[in-house]
């Protein structure tokens, strides 16, 4: 799985490329945040608007990204679909664990 990454304004927009965020590619996407924190981002923007699916081993990894940052920034997403937006309601992810926003510009205001 690619990504695209900009930094606008201070923060890192990370845009992974898809259609999906899976077992085959959730390492992947997980060691490419990982870098990404370690160079020293510490508001971070995921930008799921080209992705179609995640499962258990994607939300794995957008959680233990998520757990790397736990006191030096913080991790908001957007660009999230009707699809994945039940996903994170079902697994309740969406209440506490991420915010989520529905453009990229909200999340830059949100943060």
């Amino acid at each position: 799985m690619g990504m695209t990454v900009e930094q606008v304004n201070g923060t890192t927009i990370v845009c992974p490329e898809g259609p999906r965020l899976d077992a085959a590619a959730a390492p992947r996407f997980k060691s490419e945040m990982v870098d990404i924190i370690t160079r020293g981002s510490t508001r971070i923007i995921v930008d799921l608007s080209r992705i179609d699916f995640i499962d258990s081993s994607g939300l794995s990894s957008m959680m233990s990204t998520m757990k790397t940052l736990v006191g030096q920034g913080e991790m908001v997403l957007c660009g999230v679909s009707e699809k994945l937006r039940t996903l994170f309601s079902i697994t309740k992810l969406d209440r506490g664990v991420f915010r989520i926003f529905d453009s990229r510009a909200q999340a830059l205001n949100g943060l």
